[in-house]
């Protein structure tokens, strides 16, 4: 389709072509045709230049809800000629230009805003180009689905971790790690005062103490029905608070979430696992 640039121009020939039939001038006839034909040529030129170019979507990592999904692509040109002024995008949003050189590949990132948890997918972006003087605007949509996994947003409140099983009955008797701090947890009988969390007792939260990853050697259970929330996915953000807490100590710990039970463990794959499940709650 042509351009604001491309029908001025026609626009230009066609007051060209009145003045040479007026004036007879052959001179403004000669650059008549001569625009003209550089009009039409320019056609074959625009479309040549996406003509052979492969697009190939990436692996997205997943996201918390509020960070930006980074929605990458791939142009490959495997053609012995440079491309020039190539745009990737996404309708009535800003494009990103490149130039890829002749056999070589160039990656392309759409990032995104989300705020909700779940599936997100990019469909569909357009590839444009106006290469060689802006005339014209040969575009294609592209038919493809960039999909990633957005986990709730870890709640920002203070969330203590549950107590283990095993806390029961052994009051005074926990050994506190000098490690990284990783959590809260209700005040035993025998903490000590320096470990006390004031800031959440002056807001009538209760007596907390602060928790290091030498803290606990036990598992955990991470249980849905032990959080506090308005609403669900206040819950779900403070789940994931969780998570992300008891994996940075290294503990041991299971989950369970509204009839999904997950073994305890540890490690990357287990917090990606309770993420996952979070993520599609």
């Amino acid at each position: 389709m042509p351009t604001k640039r491309g029908l001025g121009f026609v626009l230009l020939i066609t007051i060209l072509l009145l003045i040479a039939f007026i004036y007879n001038n052959n001179l403004v006839y000669l650059l008549c045709f001569l625009l003209a034909s550089l009009f039409f040529i320019t056609i074959l030129h625009t479309v040549n230049s996406l003509e052979g170019l492969l697009i190939k979507k990436t692996q997205c990592p997943d996201i918390f809800a509020g960070e930006f999904a980074t929605n990458s692509l791939i142009i490959d040109n495997p053609g012995n000629t440079k491309r020039y002024s190539i745009q990737l995008g996404l309708a009535q949003e800003s494009m990103q230009f490149c130039d890829i050189n002749a056999q070589q590949n160039m990656r392309i990132s759409l990032p995104q805003k989300v705020n909700q948890r779940g599936w997100f997918v990019l469909s569909r972006p357009v590839i444009f180009s106006c290469y060689p003087f802006g005339l014209f605007r040969a575009w294609h949509r592209l038919n493809i689905e960039i999909k990633t996994l957005v986990y709730p947003r870890p709640s920002m409140q203070d969330c203590p971790l549950p107590e283990n099983n095993s806390s029961q009955g052994m009051q005074g008797n926990t050994e506190k790690g000098q490690d990284d701090f990783y959590g809260l947890q209700r005040y035993q009988s025998g903490d000590g005062i320096r470990h006390i969390h004031w800031r959440a007792y002056a807001k009538g939260q209760g007596l907390f103490t602060r928790q290091y990853s030498g803290v606990q050697s036990s598992e955990i259970w991470l249980d849905y029905e032990q959080t506090q929330g308005s609403d669900h996915e206040e819950r779900l953000s403070q789940m994931c608070r969780w998570v992300l807490e008891a994996d940075k100590a290294g503990m041991e710990y299971g989950f369970k979430l509204m009839g999904l039970i997950i073994e305890p463990n540890r490690g990357n794959q287990h917090a990606t696992q309770c993420l996952t499940a979070l993520a599609l709650a």
